[in-house]
Formats: C-alpha cells, structure tokens, sequence
C-alpha cells in the first residue's frame, strides 16, 4: 500500500513512550518524531515493517493547540530535547500519560493509583551534569556538541539550554582552544587525544568540576588549556583528567588524575552537604531531587524508631535524607567508590546512626536477612533495568512494612509492581516527577504496603 519516499498525510493521536507521534494510514501505524497530539501533517516514509511505518515529518498542514516554536535551533536533530515543541503543561501531560500507561498495560494496576505528575519548577539550566563529545568530522575538522538521535554523529552545538550559562561557557572556550588542533582530539590514528568534556555544578556553593577525557594521561599543551580554563574561570574548584584508553562506548576510564583544586564539589541537598567526585551518582536535577525525596519521605511514613533499608543507595542522599527521621539506616550500594562517598557523606553531616554497605543489593540483602535484619521500611532506587526476580523475592522475604521504589523507567516499574503485587504487597499510589524537562524520561515514587501482617 505504501513504499519507501511516499509522502502521507497523518492525523496524530497519541505520542509513543519515546515522544515519537503516532498517526494512522490504513492498517499501517506511523511513528513520527517532532510532532503533537493534534498535529495534521505530511510525512516521508523512511521505513516500512509488517504493521508499522516509520516518516520524517515534512509539513505541518493543521497545528495542534498543544504545539509552541521551538527555542532551539537544533532540537529537531538533537537526540535530547523531543518535547520542546510542545507546551510544558502538554509534555507534563504526556509523562503522566505514560506511566498510566505501563502500569496497567503491563502492571496489570488501577489507573487511578497514578496521581498528578509534580512538574520541575525549571525547564531550562536545570542540568548540573554535562557530558560533551570532542570528535573529528568527515573533513577532519573538530567537533564539539551532542549526538544526534539514535547515532554516534556528533551534531555541532556549543550551548544547550538544558545546561547552565556557566557550561555554555567553558564548553565555547574549550572549544576555541581546540578548534583548529585536530592533532589534539581522539582518533583511530591518535589514541591519546581528547575525547569528552565533562562538566559538573554544584548549584548551592557555586562550585565547577572540570574533567577532560582522554586517551592516555598527558597530551599536546595539556597544561596551556588547564591554565586558560582556571584563568578564566574562578568558579572552577577541581579539575581531573579521566584516562580512558578503550575503544568503546563507555565514556569514562578507570583513572582519574587530580589536576588543580579539589578532587570533588560540594553541594546542598535537602538541607544535608553532599560531595561529588566525578564517578559519584548525583541528580542531574537538583531542584527537583528535593521534590521527589520528599514525596519519597511522605510515602515511607517514618515516625523515629524504624530500621530503613536503602538499596541502590549510590552516595546515600536518599537514606541520608531520611536519617533523621529513623531509628537506623543501612545503605547498600555494589560501587565502592560511592560507599565510600556515602560514608563521607554521614560523617561531614554528623550521622551517626547510618551503616553502609559495599555489595550486590540482592546479596547484601540476603546477609542482613542472615543477620536477623528486619528493615520496617524499605528503599529501593534502581537502575533502569529495574529489581531481579531473587532481589524482590528477598524483599518479600524480609517483610518489611513499607516498600518504596523510586524508577527512572515505568516499564520495569510496572513489571515489577506486577510481582510485588502477587507476593503481598499492595500498590497504594503512584506519583510521576519530572526530573528531566524537555526529555522523554520520566521517573516514579511509588508506596506499597505488607497486605498481611
């Protein structure tokens, strides 16, 4: 019926989980990126499956009232921002949209536990972490930007209305420094050059880390780039240099090099002062991590004499957050680096009755549970992949009165309420935050509760 390069005309009714407009040709469903729920328009096939198409947008023919101009001038090729032509309450709308959506399609749960989304009191600069490739292009000329979407094309772009002015910054005067030294850059030819700049802001004190990702430890006038960005950025209180010499994806390398100041930042959160080091897990939100501990804290209903389990703890700013209002704290994390952050953490903020614990979640919970621990409260917060199937098994197992589960993904969230839901434990409510404007992540606070004591 239809063939690559045909030119359609669509009625967009929904947006898939990934931002992506869904529209409707015959029995075929297209997906089409940069479009809204409203949206009338003209397409270009690109590709073609069994039932579903996939089309480039090409002409808006009817706007949808959810529709606004987008402010940035690559956001369209950008992999990162695939709701900025859309209005935030649209957007706000939409995330909630597709937590409901995974919670009952595949949680098999009530859409009515799904509350209202609590939206991010800032859309743009939110952003206190900011990882930027260094590359060569085609004509052997360097770039500095973002990947494009679904690829590893660095798209030219010095400054990103979802970082801080004070990265746009740095990012625009390390580039000049490097714009016409090809030789400095990373390459199949030179494996010693730069790869990234990674840039972290503690939003509180002010404070900048600057780390450079290279291949090998030292590289052509290393030290005249360290003096410039010092020079010309007091803000800046720690800069390293991350050696990562392997062909691979992973962005940062085993060793990391002290160059000037401090080997981390600190920061404010929740009124406790945290350290970051450049491998410590922080949110990338500050603002809104706030928001969502504290919903985290009203769902754990602590009253001053439980035992609170945080697995996944990271650098402890969850369980740390809590501490105050519990009889005792274990955090388990399987980084040492972030145990040992952890632990920093509880001593500088004067918490005494914090233990943390360096380990995978489930093994480390089948050892408190050999121990005779029984948390009365716990606190899972895990990676995208979501809980194991012998990790909430020895959840169950240790009975704990409350589960929290914070999610950054609602599809391993719904299916693990799912097996929470047939092993005792009762989903009482569900509230999404918009941690990440702009983008198409979403993350969830969920409470449930021991059905049988």
């Amino acid at each position: 019926m239809y063939r690559k390069n045909d030119s359609i005309e669509l009625d967009i009714t929904a947006l898939t989980s990934d931002g992506d407009g869904v529209g409707r040709a015959g029995e075929l469903v297209f997906f089409v990126p940069n479009t809204a729920v409203g949206d009338t328009v003209r397409a270009k096939v690109l590709k073609l499956k069994k039932n579903v198409g996939f089309a480039r947008l090409e002409e808006i023919l009817t706007p949808s009232p959810d529709r606004i101009a987008s402010d940035c001038p690559v956001s369209f090729s950008c992999g990162g921002c695939v709701y900025r032509h859309l209005s935030y309450e649209a957007e706000c709308r939409a995330k909630r949209q597709k937590v409901i959506d995974a919670v009952t399609r595949i949680g098999k749960l009530d859409a009515a536990l799904v509350k209202d989304i609590i939206p991010s009191k800032n859309i743009d600069g939110y952003r206190n972490k900011a990882m930027i490739p260094v590359g060569l292009n085609n004509a052997g000329e360097v770039v500095m930007g973002y990947y494009a979407r679904h690829s590893h094309y660095i798209m030219p772009c010095l400054s990103c209305r979802l970082s801080p002015d004070i990265f746009n910054a740095i990012t625009a005067h390390f580039y000049g420094f490097i714009k016409d030294r090809p030789e400095l850059v990373y390459s199949a030819s030179n494996r010693k050059g730069i790869r990234h700049l990674y840039l972290r802001h503690a939003e509180t004190t002010g404070e900048v880390m600057v780390c450079i990702v290279a291949g090998a430890r030292y590289f052509k006038d290393d030290h005249r780039i360290y003096d410039s960005l010092i020079e010309k950025f007091p803000q800046i209180k720690s800069m390293v240099i991350n050696v990562n010499p392997d062909d691979t994806n992973v962005i940062l390398g085993k060793e990391t090099v002290l160059i000037y100041g401090s080997d981390h930042i600190s920061d404010i959160l929740c009124g406790l002062r945290f350290e970051i080091a450049p491998e410590a897990f922080y949110q990338i939100n500050r603002a809104q991590a706030e928001r969502l501990y504290a919903k985290a804290r009203d769902y754990a209903a602590l009253t001053g004499g439980e035992t609170l389990l945080d697995l996944y703890c990271g650098a402890g700013t969850i369980g740390l957050s809590m501490a105050d209002g519990v009889k005792r704290l274990i955090g388990v994390e399987i980084i040492p680096e972030a145990i040992e952050n952890a632990k920093r953490n509880a001593l500088d903020n004067g918490i005494q009755n914090a233990r943390f614990l360096c380990g995978d979640a489930a093994k480390a919970a089948e050892t408190l549970r050999a121990e005779g621990v029984r948390p009365d409260v716990i606190v899972v917060d895990p990676p995208r992949k979501g809980l194991t199937p012998p990790l909430i098994e020895t959840i169950v197992e240790m009975s704990p009165d409350r589960l929290v589960y914070v999610s950054c993904d609602p599809a391993t969230l719904a299916r693990d309420l799912k097996l929470f839901s047939e092993k005792n434990y009762s989903v009482k409510e569900i509230t999404p935050v918009d941690m990440f404007p702009r983008t198409s992540h979403v993350e969830a606070v969920v409470m449930m509760s021991r059905k049988n004591t």
